[in-house]
Parts: structure tokens; sequence; C-alpha cells
């Protein structure tokens, strides 16, 4: 079957999921981002740097986990759980839920571990 152009843009093709967090006390809900949130979580691990007439771009790996959670973990309504304001505190939590809510927000947006190797590369 060839899907016509509302056929696309009408799917609803975003995945969720709840995670058990023991160690907070209950569950997250994640959802799988869309291509535009992941282009924005992408361009977020990139800076450029400026060296008199030109530029360098410089991968900045810091606070990816974080950053992917607060791209993909929403509320009952479906509403973004965190916002950007909250990626240093979500930094502080303990290492164990945070891979979880990572691995899994990772799965439903279709990133692999290569994907993120390769943006390091380039």
């Amino acid at each position: 079957m060839i899907l016509s152009r509302e056929a696309i843009l009408n799917a609803v093709d975003t995945k969720t999921e709840l995670v058990s967090c023991v160690e907070w006390g209950g569950d997250v809900m994640l959802r799988g981002m869309t291509a535009g949130e992941r282009d924005k979580w992408e361009s977020s691990l990139f800076s450029t740097k400026r060296h008199g007439n030109s530029f360098e771009v410089v991968a900045n790996k810091d606070n990816l986990r974080a950053k992917f959670i607060v791209a993909s973990a929403i509320d009952e309504q479906g509403k973004p759980l965190f916002t950007v304001g909250d990626i240093d505190a979500l930094t502080a939590k303990s290492a164990a839920p945070m891979d979880r809510l990572f691995a899994v927000a990772q799965r439903l947006s279709g990133m692999t571990n290569e994907d993120i190797e390769e943006l390091e590369k380039n």
C-alpha cells in the first residue's frame, strides 16, 4: 500500500512507555522524540568557537542523558514533564534510573549507540 500525504501526516507514530523508577517511588512516562525534537537535541550537543574570522564546531556531550530525558519525559496529559531549566537538577540524580530512562527514551526515538558515536565523529 502506498501512503498518501494525509495518511502520513495524520499517523500517530510516536510511542510511549512507562518506566519503573523504584528509586524515586513510581513510574515515569516517556515518549519517542519527533524528528524535529531529535534534530534540536542533536544540535544541543554542538557549539561553535570563534577563532578570529573562522569558527570551529565543538562536540559537547555534557548532560547528554538529562537533555534526552527532558525531551522525552511527559506527564499524564502528554505535556513535557521537564524544561531545559531542569537539566542541572536531573544530572544530580542517581545514574541508575537516569540510565534506565535514557535507554528506553533512546529506543523509543529510534536512536542507537552507534548513532551517538557517529554524532561524536562528525
